[in-house]
């Protein structure tokens, strides 16, 4: 089939590459023109502008956007004029799924089809393939039935659940799944970020405490403003955490690809130099909260895998400012290794 992929940063253009490779025609456009220029040389049909892009889409078209969230609503505006009544819409990027229910409404009438794809896989994709968490018609759906079978996994990826066979087997073990109508696929893709969060959060504080298990090692000050490490010969450990990360690879119960990515890390920078340890977080770990919430189903893991990100970039130092005043305040506890607190003299 052909389709038009919009947006060519590190998914958009492994996406193009993977489709292609499945013998699939594609036609691309980004605002840098050589990102477009790049896929165009391995053989996609470049585009200079959304104009230029719809014109050379054969009809009904299947356009695909790989942008960010929050410039969607800007792109489609530009975009939908130049549609046609059938034309297919795909976000794949991380959208919130309350805005996959507004714009498939506002679409409706114009015979415009939406269809929310949330897309796993980062920038291994093009090799492992992508999840794909798809919402929207069951017949369009279908219609890009094609595509999705290209970007997915195939079913040799993962070994086969025990009993799958027997349950009439699905799509769900190629990959790729329509999980309902509008706003479902990122709905889903929404709680699998948050999980995401909390997985990494997990192995970030596992990994930390192995780090410091040579405490007991380590010179202490002993004040009135340092707690004392009582039993400090029960931490004499130097753990090589490289090689602790490839021994959870192997049998493991909490073995995982994001585990394996960390074992990759740590094996080329024990103390990780490179990174600063200030976590972004796009957004979308803050959608399932918000969904916990309205449901009423408490998610204390993933809540505070989100905090954590706030508190990487300072979210709470003005926070930690009020707990020094305090403790200064009433007890007059100065705060240490930091400039003094109170009025100087």
């Amino acid at each position: 089939m052909e389709l038009g992929m919009i947006g060519l940063g590190r998914m958009g253009t492994n996406m193009v590459r993977r489709l292609r490779r499945a013998g699939h025609q594609c036609v691309v456009f980004d605002l840098d023109a050589k990102a477009v220029d790049v896929l165009a040389k391995e053989g996609a049909v470049g585009a200079r502008s959304l104009e230029d892009f719809a014109e050379k889409l054969k009809k009904p078209r299947a356009v695909w956007m790989m942008v960010p969230a929050a410039v969607v609503d800007s792109t489609l505006k530009t975009l939908i004029p130049l549609l046609d009544r059938d034309d297919v819409i795909v976000d794949g990027g991380n959208s919130y799924y309350h805005d996959d229910l507004r714009r498939a409404a506002e679409l409706k009438p114009t015979g415009i089809h939406y269809v929310d794809v949330g897309t796993s896989g980062g920038v291994w994709g093009s090799e492992r393939g992508y999840c794909l968490m798809i919402g929207g018609e069951d017949a369009i759906v279908h219609r890009l039935d094609p595509a999705f079978v290209a970007l997915a996994p195939s079913i040799e990826e993962a070994p086969r659940t025990p009993g799958r066979k027997e349950a009439g087997g699905g799509t769900a073990e190629h990959g790729y799944l329509h999980c309902g109508p509008n706003g479902a696929g990122h709905f889903v893709k929404m709680v699998h970020n948050g999980i995401e969060y909390g997985i990494m959060g997990a192995y970030a504080e596992g990994l930390n405490i192995l780090r410091h298990a040579n405490a007991g090692k380590q010179p202490r000050t002993t004040d009135a403003e340092t707690a004392p490490l009582r039993h400090p010969e029960n931490y004499p450990y130097d753990l090589n955490l490289a090689d602790i990360a490839e021994v959870w690879r192997r049998g493991s119960v909490i073995a995982s690809w994001l585990l394996d990515l960390a074992a990759t890390a740590l094996l080329k920078s024990p103390d990780l130099k490179n990174f600063a340890g200030r976590v972004s977080d796009s957004g979308a770990g803050r959608w399932p909260i918000a969904a916990a919430i309205d449901e009423s189903v408490p998610a204390p893991v993933l809540s505070a895998a989100l905090y954590q990100r706030y508190s990487s970039r300072g979210g709470d130092d003005f926070a930690d400012k009020v707990l020094s005043a305090l403790r200064f305040g009433f007890g007059g506890h100065e705060e240490k290794g930091g400039a003094k607190t109170g009025n100087a003299s």
